[in-house]
């Protein structure tokens, strides 16, 4: 069952009357809406006791909560498989795992295991493209991560680990922070961006073992911080998001060789005087729009893509509606945007204009436990 088919029947079902509970082992979908996976810190004062279950309306934003799945430590970043039937989370503790939940049309989630990563802090994760392969940066021990997926979802024990050890940190990091992994749209490398030592490092995914191997790096201006990055549709380009000099990068990208090439730094936005830490970009589907959370101006700064990607031009910032808005996500249609706040502990929804791409929110934001990510489906 493919992902769109798979979340058509699990609408329907929760239609015909699911109940919702909170329970270790599993948790029914809501009745209505469509789902909404929400991360958390379960281990920080005032925070969540699991993955966080609600269901959004497509029209009008709203947020509906629908228990928690519980007992999942510390689940910081939720992703999907492509088919929709599973759920993938991390651990973000010391000694760092992964975690796989079956996610069943019936409404009943269920907890399939949890895997080590070989490090501590993970704190980003994706589904390599040919569903096989699950990628894992460890934040806190600067290192990445692959797990086998079984055909039932579940994690097999990890195949790789690769530490990021060269270049020297940059200013004031004591070592490498792993801080995402994703595959590019071609398929055919795997990024990993450091913010600890200023560096974006390209692998090749040898797709039979399960292992990486190193192809190239490119290393960003001293004192950085890169964050994460997302791709412009077309593949030839790359927005980075740096986290320590309050700065978005438009980087050149080579699907040959795998290598970024970085542009000048831009401005996110923010007034001078305000401390600001960039988080996520996002970047719609038709190439058109860009967009990255300010954590500290609290605010989503919005970019005209031109010169077919070569170029982000600023247009303005949006309030977050909260608190340190951490993680950005857009709905599979991308007629809604998600802020996840952590400091404020909410949710804030904005209607995406497609014409303009200015952002609208919807109502009032959501109250979550210490919200880091948000997850639509």
């Amino acid at each position: 069952m493919d992902r769109r088919r798979f979340i058509a029947t699990t609408l329907a079902a929760a239609a015909a009357g699911a109940v919702t509970t909170t329970s270790a082992g599993a948790a029914p979908l809501p009745a209505s809406g469509r789902p909404l996976f929400l991360g958390t810190y379960t281990s920080e004062p005032g925070g969540g006791t699991g993955i966080g279950l609600a269901t959004y309306d497509e029209t009008t934003g709203r947020v509906t909560g629908a228990g928690t799945l519980a007992g999942v430590l510390d689940p910081s970043y939720l992703t999907a498989h492509p088919s929709g039937r599973t759920l993938y989370c991390v651990n973000e503790r010391s000694p760092g795992g992964v975690t796989a939940v079956a996610l069943s049309p019936d409404g009943a989630h269920r907890v399939l295991g949890t895997r080590d990563t070989g490090g501590a802090g993970p704190c980003h994760l994706s589904v390599h493209p040919s569903g096989r392969w699950l990628l894992s940066a460890n934040y806190s021990s600067g290192s990445v991560a692959v797990h086998p997926i079984e055909e039932s979802g579940a994690l097999g024990e990890r195949t790789d680990l690769v530490t990021h050890s060269e270049p020297a940190p940059g200013p004031g990091q004591q070592g490498p922070h792993a801080h995402q992994i994703v595959t590019s749209p071609d398929g055919r490398h795997v990024l990993a961006v450091d913010l600890g030592t200023d560096t974006v490092y390209t692998y090749r995914l040898d797709t039979e073992a399960g292992r990486l191997r190193p192809v190239t790096r490119v290393t960003l201006r001293a004192g950085a911080g890169p964050r994460h990055l997302a791709f412009h549709p077309s593949g030839c380009f790359a927005y980075v998001a740096n986290e320590l000099d309050n700065t978005v990068v438009a980087c050149a990208y080579d699907a040959t060789t795998g290598r970024l090439t970085p542009g000048e730094p831009q401005s996110t936005g923010t007034p001078p005087g305000i401390t600001n830490y960039p988080a996520q970009p996002l970047v719609t589907r038709d190439g058109r729009f860009a967009y990255v959370a300010n954590r500290g101006h609290n605010s989503l700064a919005r970019y005209a893509v031109e010169r077919d990607g070569a170029q982000l031009r600023l247009l303005g910032t949006t309030s977050s509606g909260g608190d340190f808005p951490r993680h950005l996500a857009f709905s599979p249609a991308q007629r809604l945007l998600f802020a996840s706040n952590q400091r404020s502990g909410s949710v804030s929804v904005f209607r995406v204009d497609e014409g303009t791409g200015e952002l609208t929110l919807t109502g009032e934001p959501f109250k979550a436990p210490v919200a880091v990510c948000a997850l639509p489906l």
